[in-house]
C-alpha cells in the first residue's frame, strides 16, 4: 500500500465519522458538507437528493420526523465493516453496514454504498446509496422497498 492510499483511507474514514456525528447531532450544514457540492444521497426506493442544499433540507425533514415519533429525540448510528476500494488516486468506492439506535434500542439497520472523490485534498461523498434492510417493531424507520 502506498502512502497516498493510507492518507486517503484515513481521510475517507474521517469523512464518514464527520457525516455520522453531524447527522446524529442534527447539524445539517456539517452533514451536507461531507458531500461534494453536487453530491447525491440516494435512499433506496426514493428519488435521489442532489446537492448540499437539498441534503440539508432532507436532514431537517428527518429531524422533524424523529422528533414527532419519539419522546427522546436522540439517534446514534454505528457504522462497521468499512471496505474501501480505489479506482484511481482521486476516486474510491466504499461499502459499509450501519445500525441506528433510538429510544427503543436498535431501531433500524442497513448498508451504505458510496463513491468518494478527492476535492482539494479532502475526500468527500459524491454519491451515497442508503438501504434500510430491517427494523424493530415500533421503529422510526422501515426497510427500503426496493434496490440492491
Amino acid at each position: 500500500m502506498e502512502i497516498w492510499e493510507v492518507v486517503a483511507r484515513l481521510s475517507i474514514q474521517q469523512t464518514m465519522a464527520r457525516y455520522t456525528h453531524a447527522g446524529d447531532n442534527g447539524r445539517s450544514a456539517d452533514f451536507a458538507a461531507a458531500f461534494t457540492p453536487d453530491g447525491v444521497m440516494e435512499p433506496a426506493g426514493q428519488e435521489p437528493i442532489v446537492g448540499r442544499t437539498a441534503i440539508v433540507d432532507f436532514l431537517e425533514e428527518q429531524k422533524a420526523s424523529l422528533a414527532g415519533s419519539m419522546e427522546r429525540r436522540h439517534i446514534r448510528h454505528f457504522v462497521a465493516s468499512l471496505r474501501i476500494d480505489f479506482t484511481s488516486p482521486e476516486e474510491a468506492t466504499a461499502s459499509s453496514y450501519f445500525m441506528a439506535v433510538t429510544q427503543i434500542g436498535p431501531d433500524h439497520w442497513g448498508r451504505y454504498r458510496d463513491r468518494f472523490v478527492s476535492v482539494d485534498g479532502e475526500w468527500l461523498i459524491a454519491h451515497r446509496y442508503v438501504r434500510v434492510d430491517g427494523n424493530m417493531p415500533g421503529a422510526w424507520q422501515v426497510p427500503s422497498p426496493t434496490g440492491p
